[in-house]
């Protein structure tokens, strides 16, 4: 009994692990670029003056703008269907951005998050409105910002700065497009999201596990 335990937990458990990864409402059998190498945004700062990056991490990207307090319901639902399922992967990040002089609210904004758990690795980010409005033109989506910097949309760059997100025909051949995911719709979160994170997250897991072979090998 105990060594078909032992079998268990080496060869099936990390198969199926890998199966409910991989598995789910998404029909691509890799989550498709719609923007290559979008910029990095180390100069922007968080309010204790850290800088962030987004190479070799898995970043859920918004741009809140100045209405904060608008978005609250966003992020409660962003944290519980999305951040609290990956906040175990050790790169994967939340970074959020905010236009100089919202500092106060945010840091409010924080303080009711932290009733929902801890947020590792989730950042806050700010930079001046001309920044803002030229990053989200390099982006090059067809989704825009609204007069206050912010929309309700957040975003899945990979650990080489592609925006990842559907487009093209799936494996039922009908044709998709999605770049962004509302965080307002917890249908679209719930539907859509989740599964692409776990599709993006089942793509590094394997080049991982194949990295790992090929090491072992030389």
């Amino acid at each position: 009994m105990k060594k078909n335990l032992v079998l268990f937990v080496l060869f099936v458990l990390p198969i199926v692990a890998y199966l409910f990864f991989a598995s789910g409402v998404n029909s691509f059998a890799k989550l498709p670029t719609i923007t290559p190498t979008i910029p990095d945004l180390q100069e922007w700062k968080t309010s204790d003056g850290k800088s962030v990056t987004l190479n070799n991490k898995i970043t859920i990207l918004g741009f809140i703008g100045y209405d904060v307090e608008h978005h609250k319901g966003g992020f409660f639902n962003l944290y519980e269907k999305i951040y609290a399922r990956n906040k175990e992967f050790k790169d994967f990040q939340m970074v959020m951005v905010f236009p100089e002089g919202t500092e106060a609210e945010v840091t409010k904004l924080q303080t009711s998050l932290k009733k929902l758990g801890p947020q590792q690795n989730w950042w806050f980010v700010f930079g001046s409105p001309e920044s803002i409005k030229s990053y989200y033109s390099k982006l090059q989506l067809l989704g825009s910002l609204n007069e206050k910097l912010g929309t309700p949309n957040v975003y899945i760059v990979d650990k080489k700065r592609n925006l990842r997100g559907r487009k093209g025909k799936n494996k039922k051949g009908e044709e998709e497009y999605q770049e962004g995911y509302n965080t307002f719709k917890v249908s679209d979160l719930y539907n859509n999201m989740i599964d692409d994170v776990k599709v993006i997250l089942a793509e590094y897991r394997l080049a991982l596990k194949k990295n790992n072979k090929a090491n072992r090998k030389i």
